[in-house]
């Protein structure tokens, strides 16, 4: 939502400003110098990415549009899921989340909460880390940097769209005083024409630099930079479940090892404790009715 509201202001405040002068709208739009910009910096993405990774810019700026997906609401559902997986644990013993881990999709616990089962990398994630700890052949030490570096191959992983869209956003300036140049190249070889056909020229050469600087300022960095936050939230989710699962394989009890997992919860969406027992006593009602 603020993504479309900001991109609103922005094109609000320049067109807005520019007609208060006076300006000439028409003048600006330049197809032109749209198809140099935007086809050059389309090309410079290709030549510097695979496939894969473009794929992965466009979900990403598709995604800054969407409502953010590590809200509170996201956290309470994950700890719930934690402390049901930790219970039948506890009652059981690890082996006991066997059929769980290997069949996910099948698992009594998470088809309780489809958001969860329905993220590929987390519960992956989840089912990868009980599945070597019941192993029983590492120690809880050893899980947790193996799990570490999980995350840290992970987290480069989805930098990379992010600096792919940066390194467009860069270039845009530079392509902009591409197609100015380009226009200069064709107002020299206007001259001794009309006046006003000279300046139509010289303006549509200006414009180019104008909405390389634009589009990069105003538009791709700010989507790059917003990339980069929810990127920072889905580590930190990614660092909730880390935290209460290696708490629990450490020994912790079930809802010590779920106080964990919260406390490590960035404090603008964390659950308070109450809202976390209330939440665990309506699953508890639910189930008992």
């Amino acid at each position: 939502m603020f993504p479309i509201i900001g991109i609103v202001v922005v094109i609000g405040a320049i067109l807005g400003g520019y007609l208060f002068e006076h300006g000439n709208v028409m003048v600006l739009i330049q197809p032109a110098e749209l198809i140099i910009i935007g086809g050059a910096a389309i090309g410079t993405l290709l030549i510097a990415n695979p496939l894969p990774v473009i794929i992965s810019v466009l979900k990403g700026v598709l995604g800054t549009f969407k409502p953010a997906k590590y809200n509170k609401a996201r956290y309470l559902t994950t700890l719930r899921m934690l402390n049901d997986l930790f219970k039948r644990a506890r009652r059981g013993g690890m082996t006991s989340l066997e059929s769980d881990v290997e069949e996910p999709e099948k698992s009594e616990i998470f088809k309780n909460y489809p958001e969860i089962l329905n993220d590929h990398h987390a519960i992956e994630f989840i089912c990868d880390t009980l599945r070597t700890a019941m192993s029983g052949a590492i120690s809880h030490f050893d899980l947790d940097q193996m799990v570490e570096l999980d995350l840290d191959v992970h987290h480069k992983e989805i930098a990379r769209p992010v600096t792919a869209l940066t390194t467009v956003a860069d270039a845009l300036p530079g392509l902009g005083i591409v197609a100015a140049v380009l226009g200069v190249v064709m107002t020299m070889s206007s001259l001794g024409g009309p006046p006003a056909e000279i300046g139509k020229k010289v303006a549509a050469a200006l414009v180019g630099t104008f909405l390389g600087i634009l589009l990069c300022y105003g538009f791709l960095s700010p989507l790059a930079a917003n990339m980069t936050g929810s990127n920072e939230a889905e580590s930190n989710y990614y660092h909730c479940l880390r935290t209460g699962l290696i708490a629990f394989v450490r020994g912790a009890a079930p809802v010590l090892a779920v106080e964990f997992s919260r406390r490590s919860i960035p404090a603008a969406v964390r659950p308070t404790f109450k809202e976390m027992e209330e939440c665990f006593r309506g699953k508890a009602d639910a189930a008992a009715a």
